[in-house]
């Protein structure tokens, strides 16, 4: 059993020298464990160790890395029920969600960079130059709580295959999975400075390794307010930045389109783990002569999410993470009330019997304007708005109408159709159709929703930089 209350510097597991943070489970509000508050100091020795592990490991061979990405993936593997359940407990995520996304997500991540690695990469000749592709330093992974493995996986894994050392910051609020991750990473035998961990507080641990004068990319993914912070500081000392930030992204129905199917889908999709993802599509645009039947279905579907304990394997919602996230959606659903948006069903009330813990109503507001808060703030939490639309092209314009730019979504019976309209949507990622999910293409977003890709090829090159020798 891994004590928690410790870091993971230079190959070996250091005891917290500080205060603590005490880590609830959001189903009951009891606190479940406590980790290092850390410091500066802490991150300092991370760093360092990290630049010393640096010239060893840039210089070794892809199938060196491959190895031990490898074997990493086989201790994530046999960690898989214990993840998912250690996610379902600390995040609030249902037991068979954890189990099909927040443990597996991780294990693809991996295996991802280990097939790349394990690829031929021929020298790029132009002209007379030649075109190589180096290990870009030391990278700090700040990390969130919403999917707070996979969060780590998508960027440790490029960075390492890249030949790039790493520390990493958990979010302070969901950070177990990653002592379970770094007992993986300990089990399999990285040399020591390679991958480090300091659990600790944004504006303490974060800025430290924003700042740190021997940190080269700072990886981040969050709000827009903290990735501006992150960015802002990083930007003292010249960092390669990438932040994976926010989104409200919106899930068009077109007039030719099955609504039943499309409704019923985006209702999931607006309800994934609890409303607390990145990508969920939590504006639902139906054409105005059918809007009054597209709420009784939203109201149908959303009435089938009744929250409940994460580790029963009935559930489909579980509790938001934090009482203060909790606190922060009842008062955007409160907003939409008195915005004059219609309540199809949900609310600020507790869900019945569901007094303790951080439990939210699913909620479905209709007519809602797509200049409201509750239509262009990202509220994450499981909050849905139904915006009717004119034609296609208001609903183009309405689609685009957002500071965020991250996923969304179109239907159509008209798959060409559904793929012109996708193309003109202004976001790094959309799904037509129900287009399923893949993780090895990139992902990222336009406008506020961020800087750079993860995952895939892309994800990698975030991590090389590019030289040219003249021969």
């Amino acid at each position: 059993m891994i004590d928690r209350n410790t870091t993971y510097v230079d190959g070996a597991w250091h005891p917290g020298d500080g205060g603590t943070i005490e880590v609830e489970n959001p189903t009951t509000g009891e606190v479940i464990a406590v980790v290092p508050d850390g410091t500066a100091e802490d991150v300092d020795r991370a760093v360092r160790a990290a630049r010393a592990a640096f010239p060893a490991w840039s210089s070794t061979t892809r199938a060196e890395r491959a190895r031990y990405l490898r074997r990493l993936h086989e201790g994530l593997a046999k960690r898989a029920d214990e993840i998912a359940e250690t996610i379902a407990t600390d995040v609030g995520t249902p037991l068979r969600i954890a189990t099909r996304i927040q443990a597996a997500l991780p294990q693809t991540d991996v295996s991802t960079y280990v097939d790349l690695l394990e690829q031929d990469e021929p020298e790029e000749k132009v002209g007379n130059t030649l075109v190589v592709r180096e290990a870009a330093g030391v990278v700090a992974a700040i990390t969130p709580w919403n999917y707070p493995l996979h969060q780590i996986t998508c960027k440790i894994a490029p960075a390492l295959a890249a030949g790039c050392t790493v520390v990493v910051k958990p979010s302070e609020v969901a950070p177990l999975s990653a002592y379970q991750l770094f007992a993986a990473i300990d089990e399999a035998g990285f040399p020591p400075g390679v991958i480090n961990l300091v659990s600790g507080r944004g504006p303490v641990v974060g800025e430290a390794l924003a700042t740190h004068p021997e940190v080269d990319v700072v990886s981040f993914t969050g709000s827009v307010r903290a990735g501006s912070r992150v960015a802002e500081l990083a930007a003292r000392s010249i960092k390669r930045v990438t932040l994976e930030l926010g989104g409200k992204s919106a899930n068009v129905i077109l007039d030719d389109a099955d609504l039943g199917t499309a409704v019923k889908v985006g209702v999931a999709n607006a309800f994934l783990n609890g409303g607390q993802t990145c990508t969920a599509w939590t504006r639902m645009l139906v054409p105005a002569d059918r809007h009054g039947e597209a709420l009784e279905l939203a109201k149908t579907f959303a009435e089938g999410f009744a929250p409940g304990d994460p580790l029963e394997a009935k559930t489909k919602l579980g509790p938001l993470v934090s009482a203060a996230q909790r606190d922060r959606v009842r008062g955007y659903i409160e907003q939409g009330i008195t915005s004059g948006a219609r309540l199809v069903t949900g609310g600020v009330e507790a869900p019945d019997g569901l007094d303790r813990g951080y439990f939210v109503r699913p909620t479905v507001f209709g007519g809602v304007d797509p200049d409201s808060v509750i239509a262009q703030e990202e509220i994450f939490g499981p909050v849905l708005s139904v915006i009717p639309f004119r034609d296609e092209n208001d609903a183009l314009a309405i689609a685009n109408n957002s500071k965020y730019g991250l996923h969304g979504a179109v239907w159509s019976a008209d798959q060409d159709r559904a793929l012109a309209f996708a193309r003109q949507v202004r976001t790094g990622q959309i799904d037509v159709n129900g287009g399923a999910y893949n993780p090895l293409a990139p992902f990222g977003g336009y406008k506020q929703s961020g800087i750079g890709r993860e995952m895939g090829r892309q994800g990698l090159d975030e991590f090389l930089e590019i030289k040219s020798i003249q021969l």
